[in-house]
């Protein structure tokens, strides 16, 4: 249990990293994070995180697929938890 605690924390910490560096990137017009590597983290366990660095940095909060994307991918971590909750 302690592992996937801290699986959880370190994915959620590097999704955040990855949004605060992609909106910093956007501000100086450098190379950005690809969108598809943002979901992937979200995807794993990172959507929590992403959720967090949208509403911070107000960072892709007017992608459509964002605002609606990482509060799905977590309600759907969401129900995957308690289904195999023991």
């Amino acid at each position: 249990m302690y592992v996937l605690i801290g699986y959880y924390i370190v994915v959620n910490l590097i999704t955040i990293y990855l949004m605060a560096h992609d909106k910093n990137l956007a501000r100086r017009h450098g190379r950005r994070v690809p969108e598809r590597t943002l979901f992937l983290w979200a995807a794993i366990g990172g959507a929590a995180g992403g959720i967090i660095a949208m509403r911070v940095w107000r960072h892709k909060t007017k992608h459509l697929s964002f605002v609606i994307g990482m509060p799905a991918i977590l309600v759907l971590q969401a129900i995957l938890v308690y289904l195999n909750w023991d």
